[in-house]
């Protein structure tokens, strides 16, 4: 966890323009959170982020300077691909990250609210069932809907987390 709060990502500028680099960075650290959780179940999503990574970095290594920001890689993608924008390329890897940002965030901040189930209290079904509906599921074809609920089953605190859950929670209640 300490991992990711050294590299947090920038503030952005005035003109509202991400630079690629430092935002690949930032995300790049991402992926090993999911080794914290400590279940296999997290495998896709990790797969899915460093899989979008690889593709966005891949487009800003072959030209660096062209592809400062990221809304210089949309803009030359939209060009190239025409009417396949934007589900081609760097484009689709870097929406599907932002909805991967969006899954990792609704579930922390369910997390943080203290959503549960208050008859498994060490499932975070609650919570990963949250942010998939938030943030996947309506991007996810039937198939892939059944699929997570089936895994959603089997969810269960990782023991940093419950360990993490009961700290707060114990401190909330002394204060």
């Amino acid at each position: 966890m300490a991992l990711l709060m050294e590299h947090q990502f920038r503030q952005l500028p005035a003109d509202r323009q991400v630079e690629t680099r430092p935002f690949l960075e930032a995300v790049s650290y991402l992926p090993p959170f999911f080794d914290c959780l400590g279940s296999t179940i997290f495998a896709p999503i990790k797969a899915d982020l460093s899989g979008n990574i690889t593709k966005i970095k891949a487009v800003y290594d072959t030209n660096p300077a062209r592809f400062k920001t990221l809304q210089q890689i949309l803009e030359a993608e939209k060009e190239m691909y025409g009417p396949e924008w934007p589900k081609a390329g760097a484009t689709l890897a870097l929406m599907w990250l932002k909805r991967g940002l969006r899954f990792i965030q609704v579930f922390l901040q369910s997390l943080v609210d203290g959503e549960k189930d208050d008859s498994n209290p060490n499932h975070i079904r609650v919570n990963v069932t949250k942010a998939y509906e938030i943030a996947l599921q309506k991007y996810h074809g039937w198939f892939v809907q059944q699929l997570f609920r089936c895994d959603c089953r089997t969810f269960l605190f990782p023991p940093v987390i419950l360990l993490v859950y009961k700290v707060h929670y114990s401190l909330q209640s002394t204060s």
